[in-house]
């Protein structure tokens, strides 16, 4: 395992420093994925030699970025199997996604004593723009609970499914505890129930494969710096229907069809929601992302993380007085803990000099560390670039700041 790992992490230049004067783990891909050589030289090339805006120009670099930025949609629409490459909306990110959706769709379509249906373990980009169309619109929101494992509470999640609900919006992947929920199940109980299902795919982009036509995902969202992409890009999935039937979300340069000063006409999908000049580079680096990613193939991406994710487990049990924080039946690459009495940030300050990266504090989920009874959790999250190596380095550092606070 490690040869074959040790290959991939050689593709990423952040991955091979030294810091502190400890070889780099960087354990924080759950925050940002580091990049590879071929996405930073897809972007430098565009600075480089090919800079130019699209859609507006019939010169050379003007078609050509132009290509490269369409080109990436076909690629995300054959990634997440969409029916038709203008479902695919370019955006920010997966925070400007959801309030996309919460402005456009929820605020026009959802009306006084609708209710909005949450689960304990979201985000909170995936919290508060639905809480403030609620408070705009009169609307509810309610709360799936979850276990002590960290998984979605199916039972009670089929009893909150009243008639008043019009959405579910729930992670596929959570970022705090690594869960993989059951989202197809969701999303056909959902849609019994007659309400509609965002999807926040942020974390799932890059370690699952994701088919937006065999989940019947109403909505569906991620962040290209979660797959290996500079930051900056987004991308929205929405059912034909629903994206045509919703208003544009800004106004801007290329959203517009005919402008008058008496009145405006929308252009068609998908650029009815892109307005303004785009992260042109950005797009054309996640293009080149995706490829990367399909020249590894999600089944060896998986097989990997899975790999590490035992291993770490194994390895961080033996240490006492470490909790993990998340150990549902299904999950991906990341493991949340404690280490006894001693505060996670207390120990990031302390392992970072040992060159180890991890991430502490509530990641952005402060329901959930209030479900758990903890002001923050320390977390580990591994990708393709890393190694046993990098566990074992963390493994020591805790051993070492378990040692220093006896």
């Amino acid at each position: 395992m490690n040869l074959q790992i040790n290959s991939l992490r050689a593709d990423f230049p952040c991955a091979e420093q030294i810091i502190n004067g400890k070889r780099l783990a960087y354990l924080d891909s759950a925050a940002t994925t580091l990049k590879p050589y071929q996405v930073i030289k897809e972007v430098e090339k565009h600075y480089t030699s090919e800079t130019s805006n699209i859609h507006r120009g019939l010169y050379w670099l003007s078609e050509n970025a132009t290509s490269k930025y369409e080109s990436t949609r076909d690629k995300i629409s054959t990634l997440i199997n969409s029916p038709d490459r203008t479902q695919v909306i370019f955006t920010k990110g997966t925070t400007e996604s959801v309030n996309l959706v919460a402005h456009s769709y929820a605020r026009i379509f959802l009306k006084k004593g609708d209710s909005i249906l949450l689960s304990q373990m979201e985000h909170h980009s995936n919290i508060v723009p639905w809480q403030l169309v609620a408070e705009e619109r009169g609307l509810q929101i309610k709360v799936i609970p979850i276990d002590e494992k960290g998984d979605i509470i199916l039972d009670e999640y089929k009893k909150l499914l009243t008639p008043d609900v019009k959405l579910v919006s729930v992670v596929y992947v959570s970022n705090a505890l690594g869960t993989i929920n059951p989202i197809k199940e969701m999303i056909h109980l959902a849609h019994q129930s007659g309400a509609k299902f965002f999807v926040d795919a942020a974390q799932a982009i890059s370690h699952l494969k994701i088919d937006v036509q065999d989940l019947d995902a109403d909505f569906l969202a991620f962040s290209g710096h979660k797959m290996f992409a500079p930051t900056g890009v987004g991308v929205l999935y929405g059912k034909l229907d629903l994206l045509n039937s919703m208003p544009p979300y800004q106004g801007g340069g290329d959203m517009i069809d005919v402008v008058t000063f008496e009145k405006t006409t929308y252009n068609s999908l998908p650029h009815k929601f892109e307005a303004g000049t785009p992260p042109i580079s950005a797009v054309i680096g996640l293009g080149t992302a995706v490829d990367y990613m399909n020249q590894i193939g999600l089944d060896k991406i998986h097989s990997i993380e899975s790999d590490l994710l035992s291993y770490g487990t194994q390895k961080l049990k033996t240490i006492s007085g470490l909790k993990i924080y998340g150990e549902a039946k299904n999950k991906t690459s990341v493991i949340s803990f404690g280490l006894g009495d001693i505060h996670p940030h207390d120990i990031a300050s302390l392992i970072d000099k040992e060159g180890v990266a991890i991430r502490t504090g509530h990641h952005c989920t402060q329901p959930l560390m209030k479900f758990f009874k903890v002001p923050a959790t320390c977390r580990a999250s591994f990708s393709i670039y890393n190694n046993q190596e990098d566990i074992d380095q963390l493994y020591n550092s805790l051993l070492k700041i378990k040692t220093f606070f006896e």
